[in-house]
């Protein structure tokens, strides 16, 4: 008896491609330590932080009205570092370093390379959701029972926006600037609408900030765990939003 070491000449089936290549990129989006303290340390030591203390005004005069505002938006927060920061800048370094390049000669499609990297976000985002909203729970967080179901519809939405707009960023400017841009793109958008909520912002501004989609975002969690009900307003931005860098990362991405 022989043992055929012969490689297949047929490609794996593509479940089984993409799947394969969602474990790659999750495992190099976990091996990063910058991207996890803003994935996960940063949002949780701020969910423990506004909660516990007044230093900055999110709203509430109770422990339990704070936690209304500030769990849902740490759970944007969490949307914003994992969809947009740190995929914007893996994916401009793997364009960098002609790794998307080289994926290419693989049997990986492009429509493969983009599906396995939206697994790896979604599988972070849920651990990041989990972790905060069980924190929140041990807290004293008593969110809204449909609000609960209508965050896994959002928090999709928000993260289809936050993660084609970090591709079109990633596939149009170089890694250094994206690098840049990205993260500086993080502090602005995290201040504004996300940790503070649009209400505390100046009057003038607050229909500014309601544009930007993670303050759409923000603001829709919060109003769905406490009440139980979705802002179409909200949910139009998060779309128009997702439809435009979607449209803009098919005619602009390059892969080199």
């Amino acid at each position: 008896m022989s043992l055929d070491v012969r490689p297949k000449s047929a490609p794996a089936p593509r479940r089984r491609r993409v799947l394969a290549h969602a474990r790659l990129e999750l495992v190099m989006l976990l091996r990063n330590g910058e991207q996890l303290l803003l994935t996960v340390v940063l949002p949780l030591g701020l969910l423990i932080g506004l909660t516990l203390t007044d230093i900055i005004d999110v709203g509430g005069t109770t422990r339990a009205d704070r936690l209304a505002i500030v769990v849902p938006s740490m759970v944007a927060l969490a949307v914003l570092s994992t969809s947009f920061t740190a995929l914007a800048i893996q994916t401009g370094f793997e364009r960098r370093y002609g790794v998307l390049r080289r994926i290419g000669t693989t049997p990986l499609t492009r429509s493969d390379v983009l599906v396995g990297k939206s697994l790896a976000v979604l599988a972070i985002e849920t651990a990041q959701v989990l972790v905060l909203g069980g924190v929140g729970a041990a807290m004293g967080w008593r969110p809204d029972a449909i609000g609960l179901l209508l965050m896994v519809p959002l928090v999709l939405l928000g993260s289809a926006a936050l993660a084609a707009l970090a591709l079109l960023l990633a596939g149009v400017v170089r890694a250094e600037a994206t690098l840049a841009l990205a993260n500086l793109a993080y502090l602005v958008l995290a201040s504004a609408g996300v940790v503070i909520p649009v209400d505390k912002a100046p009057e003038r501004l607050q229909p500014l900030l309601d544009l930007l989609p993670s303050a759409a975002l923000a603001e829709s969690l919060r109003i769905a765990t406490v009440d139980g009900s979705v802002d179409g307003y909200l949910v139009a931005v998060l779309v128009v939003w997702a439809g435009l860098a979607i449209a803009g990362v098919s005619r602009w991405f390059r892969w080199e």
